[in-house]
């Protein structure tokens, strides 16, 4: 049964991140946004529920390191994994206004969760944790950097034609209601097929003798991370790596504003086994959405810098096996 629901969670992915590409694309063009916008706002918010749901449920459980290990783990893997598979398969050009503005405010966005969560390096008397002052001052910034994002990525109407024409959708020209229904219905096939998925690989992986530590850091992992990364690889085929850039970095603020931010307004979260190297690699992994801006191909991100990604992907997480 389980082999069966593993090919059914799949199917279900493949299929969920098939249309929601383009669906996407065709709300795109109807709206007059760019897919980086479309991207950022319904796929990013959409392909996080998964860590919404570990993680606000972990939050009320008193589970504090499971929710905001969630949360870094699931970071790192859209940016080193889910980006690099995406360039080392389709290289793709990074809009200049993304750079100067969406890529800092993710690294911002990972700075600040660093430094709140570890309150201990300021004073050894304070705890690490995430209070509901936290959650709330999240949830301000959340709301700013999406009126903010919308409001500079609205094209104007004679430019309708132009927006991300080499981008294709099946669905172009069906009405708006139809596709937002599309939409809707991918991303339940996403989240629905990443919990059948991740469900029975966990079984699998323990009937085959995996440690727990193991399956937790890799397939839990790497599971909340599905619906993000099968719908990156489907955008790259599709040529429409915009939008596979979009769901990860609206994805990873969504992850520490909005989801960290309603799960410690919730309850806070106290911080004990996640540690400082894990907070400091999420930094990097931001970092890196910005370095390769401007190695190799300026406003570029290559196949060289993909496999870059991936390689880091791999030491980290062979780092955690061995920690």
């Amino acid at each position: 049964m389980d082999y069966l629901l593993l090919v059914v969670g799949l199917g279900l992915l493949l299929l969920g991140a098939e249309l929601i590409v383009d669906s996407s694309v065709a709300i795109a063009k109807r709206a007059r946004v760019s897919n980086f916008l479309i991207g950022l706002t319904i796929v990013g918010m959409g392909t996080s529920a998964p860590e919404l749901f570990v993680s606000f449920s972990s939050a009320l459980e008193g589970h504090g390191d499971v929710a905001i290990g969630n949360i870094i783990g699931s970071n790192i893997c859209n940016i080193f994994l889910i980006l690099g598979v995406s360039a080392t398969i389709l290289p793709f050009a990074i809009d200049k206004a993304i750079i100067k503005r969406d890529i800092p405010f993710g690294i911002f966005a990972a700075l600040l969760l660093t430094f709140l969560a570890n309150k201990s390096l300021l004073n050894e008397n304070w705890s690490n944790s995430l209070s509901r002052f936290d959650g709330i001052l999240f949830l301000i910034l959340f709301v700013g950097y999406m009126f903010v994002t919308v409001y500079k990525n609205r094209k104007p109407a004679d430019a309708a034609d132009n927006i991300e024409e080499e981008a294709v959708s099946r669905f172009s020209g069906k009405p708006i209601l139809l596709l937002i229904f599309i939409a809707v219905a991918s991303l339940t096939g996403l989240i629905g097929g990443g919990k059948l998925f991740l469900g029975s690989a966990e079984n699998l992986a323990r009937a085959w003798g995996v440690d727990e530590a193991v399956i937790a850091i890799t397939v839990v992992a790497l599971g909340t991370s599905l619906p993000e990364l099968i719908t990156s690889i489907v955008a790259a085929l599709k040529k429409n790596s915009e939008l596979a850039l979009g769901n990860v970095i609206g994805s990873n603020i969504f992850n520490i504003l909005l989801i960290l931010g309603i799960s410690s307004t919730a309850a806070p979260i106290s911080i004990q086994g996640v540690l400082l190297e894990d907070f400091v690699v999420m930094i990097f992994a931001a970092l890196c959405t910005f370095l390769v801006a401007h190695t190799f191909g300026k406003n570029f991100f290559d196949r060289i810098e993909g496999i870059f990604f991936l390689l880091c992907y791999v030491a980290y997480t062979a780092y955690l096996i061995l920690r």
